[in-house]
């Protein structure tokens, strides 16, 4: 996922003054005057599908009246209530596995006091309504969906909530405020009752109450509760739709041969074989990302496409873009460390060679793909003046517009409908808009080659291992000082990566002083420890991107094998260590790692032997998940047998899919530890292709979790990413306990 700013003072400048239009009207609001419902055709209820304000009027500067509701504040984009009582709620996100399909509309039926077991939901587009009300743009990423439309969408629950009180008052003839709700329906005190369904048609008539009062957290009745996902018994059965299931009459489908070095083009192009082949339509020279040019595919089904491509005889021009090789790389940034740098921290290194306790490392972390479950898809249906497209995105804003460009049309010429999502960890939104793109330049040619017919862009797995956009590949060294008792004295780090901002909108206001922050999130804090940091961000012919739980995915993994170092060496138990450093300024650190440590039986239950307990702890995206781990050594490969996570999250919207989620991002957090889990290039070529040579952890490699969160009623804070970071360094502390010998370098190496 992306990382996302903290404080509206870094964004820039275009979502600061959205943000501050945001702020004035929310100031402002009780002088506003009440903004009706647009009534829309179709059926006899609440509606939604025609909602007027479109993404692209996304731009600083567009006008929209003083007097009206945001279109993210206005029910009839999110909330649908059929005749029967059923209840529809839009997300404003992707749903690609983190629960927000059910987690958001959890939020808005609690505050509609809706019958949950009506309750369904769908996906939105790239309308205005579904931006992102904080940033003023289409995101999913940086675990921000249920903390940033925790209010929003409790606010559109209370709203529609309200429409239909005073529908039925007005139908009753009675003071609405002598009626309540409840499970879907308005209840007077003389025992009459009227469904929303009921309702719903006479509300959407009535002005929208711009100010609404919000539930005490203690009367919840659906947020907090531990509930299934709306989506699982789909997914379980095999019937949910994703984006690659997306199917039109007479659709096409186009596969692509990409240069086999990044930005490469063609010399030479022999298609006749591939001409040939049955089910083949056309095959199209077509610019790629980065500069660089691929052969597409089209057919009347995939396998067609693909022994098509499989036919091309391609000569390759790669003179003119650089080969990265991952030996030499690694050679050029231990030199690089070596050199002076920008810096992000400054503190005095005067105390380091006086320190009676030293300590140097050297740590590598290979580039990383993302390879979700389903691979990078988009299908796109061209006419003469607009696009309508169906894709799996991040940021359907970016997507559309990106899509408008290649097209040569407008934006408001172009919907695109998002998509469930088979995973993405960050690979659905790029700041290119890479594979949209391709889909768009295809959909092209095959229109302007007679092909008037929708037509899907798929990828394969080996297209998706290598086809860039991988988590940096970063070098860290690090020099401390410290004394017999643990306390650090001086901290000299060095951090050697490619930036991933770099070039993406996020560049003006996340890149300062020559330092990415993504790269260094997680260094030092929460610990107070006398840092000097040195940042390097070489510009290589990788394409990089951030990956589930971003910089954190190497700082973790250096700060907890350390601190542990420092802890083992002085014979201190870490968990002490870790408290002691804590101090009473982190209490959410300390609960969550209390949490952990009480619920494992982490000094109390005797170990197999052969065993070692492993601890780590970490904050990320505003949430802290601390791991107590049980490990051994088999046959010269490291086993996790056991994970137990403290999270402390504030408020758990869902507690399942809280625990869902610490599971999964403890298996992505596993992966990176086991044999295999690295991508390497040589001579600028890939050398990974699929899961044959790309390791992700399998059933055979699980350990037993058990996720146990911190109880809070506090807002929200972000789950998608947390519980990665400290599974890795945990493991590793428990290994080197065992070995005696500290572990530098992901995937593990114990020879």
């Amino acid at each position: 996922m992306m990382p996302i700013p903290m404080y509206p003072s870094e964004l820039p400048r275009v979502l600061q003054h959205m943000l501050e239009r945001d702020q004035a009207g929310e100031t402002a609001a009780a002088t506003l005057p009440r903004r009706s419902f647009l009534k829309m055709a179709g059926i006899g209820g609440l509606t939604l599908g025609a909602f007027p304000h479109l993404a692209m009027a996304q731009a600083d500067g567009v006008a929209k009246p003083a007097e009206a509701l945001k279109p993210t504040q206005q029910p009839s984009a999110f909330v649908q209530i059929a005749p029967n009582g059923e209840v529809t709620v839009t997300i404003n996100r992707l749903e690609f596995g983190q629960g927000v399909q059910t987690g958001l509309p959890m939020i808005l039926a609690e505050e509609l006091d809706a019958d949950w077991s009506l309750v369904r939901s769908k996906s939105g587009t790239n309308d205005a309504a579904y931006h992102d009300p904080l940033f003023g743009m289409h995101l999913t990423g940086g675990s921000n969906s249920i903390k940033n439309s925790f209010t929003q969408y409790r606010e559109l629950g209370a709203r529609a909530r309200a429409m239909l009180l005073s529908a039925a008052a007005m139908k009753w003839k009675v003071d609405v405020a002598t009626l309540r709700t409840q499970a879907g329906q308005v209840l007077a005190p003389d025992g009459r009752k009227l469904g929303y369904g009921e309702l719903a048609e006479a509300a959407m008539a009535l002005p929208v109450p711009e100010k609404v009062t919000l539930k005490d957290p203690k009367d919840f009745r659906i947020i907090g509760q531990p509930t299934t996902r709306l989506d699982a018994r789909a997914k379980s059965s095999g019937r949910q739709d994703f984006g690659i299931d997306v199917k039109h009459p007479g659709q096409l489908t186009a596969v692509v041969a990409h240069p086999p070095v990044f930005g490469a083009r063609l010399k030479s192009v022999d298609d006749s074989a591939a001409r040939a082949i049955k089910g083949v339509k056309t095959v199209l020279r077509i610019p790629l990302d980065r500069g660089g040019e691929g052969v597409a595919v089209v057919a009347d089904g995939y396998w067609p496409a693909k022994l098509g491509r499989d036919a091309l005889k391609l000569q390759w021009d790669t003179a003119a873009v650089e080969k990265v090789d991952s030996e030499k790389q690694l050679a050029q940034y231990r030199e690089l460390a070596k050199q002076p740098g920008a810096r992000k921290f400054d503190a005095d290194m005067s105390a380091l060679d006086k320190a009676p306790r030293q300590l140097e490392a050297e740590f590598v972390f290979p580039y990383l793909a993302h390879v979700p479950m389903e691979p990078l898809n988009c299908t796109v249906q061209l006419t003469s003046d607009h696009a309508e497209l169906w894709v799996g995105t991040q940021s359907a804003g970016l997507d559309a517009a990106a899509a408008a460009k290649a097209l040569g049309l407008k934006p408001e010429q172009v919907k695109l409908n998002v998509q469930m999502a088979g995973g993405g960890f960050g690979r659905r939104f790029v700041g290119s808009s890479d594979y949209v793109v391709e889909a768009c330049e295809i959909a092209k040619a095959a229109q302007a080659a007679g092909l008037n017919a929708p037509l899907r862009l798929l990828w394969s797995r080996e297209d998706d291992v290598k086809g860039g956009y991988y988590r940096p590949m970063h070098l860290h060294r690090a020099r401390i000082g410290f004394d017999e008792r643990g306390k650090v004295l001086a901290w000299d780090h060095v951090i050697v990566g490619q930036s991933i901002l770099a070039g993406t909108v996020f560049e003006a206001f996340q890149v300062k002083d020559g330092v990415d922050a993504s790269a260094t999130e997680g260094m030092r804090d929460p610990y107070p420890l006398p840092m000097r940091l040195t940042v390097h961000h070489p510009k290589l012919n990788v394409p990089v991107l951030w990956w589930r739980s971003v910089g954190s995915t190497h700082t973790a993994f250096v700060m907890e094998t350390l601190l542990d170092e420092i802890a083992r060496s002085i014979g201190q138990d870490p968990v002490t260590y870790r408290m002691q450093l804590f101090g009473a300024k982190h209490p959410r650190h300390r609960a969550a790692l209390q949490l952990a440590v009480d619920q494992s039986g982490y000094g109390k239950k005797q170990l197999p032997a052969g065993r070692a307990w492993g601890v780590a702890v970490h904050e990320s995206f505003e949430s802290v998940v601390a791991y107590v781990v049980e490990a051994s050594v088999k046959d010269g490969q490291p086993v996790l047998h056991r994970a137990t996570a403290g999270v402390h999250c504030n408020l758990a919207v869902n507690p399942r899919s809280v625990e869902a989620q610490v599971q999964g991002a403890a298996v992505m957090g596993l992966s990176m530890c086991l044999p295999g889990s690295a991508i390497t290039l040589k001579d600028g070529v890939v050398e990974q292709s699929n899961f044959g040579d790309f390791t992700v952890a399998r059933i055979t490699d699980m350990p037993e979790i058990a996720v146990h969160v911190v109880p809070s009623a506090e807002p929200p804070k972000g789950m998608g990413e947390p519980g990665l970071p400290p599974l890795a360094p945990a493991f590793a502390n428990a290994i080197a306990r065992l070995t005696g010998k500290p572990l530098r370098q992901l995937p593990f190496k114990l020879a």
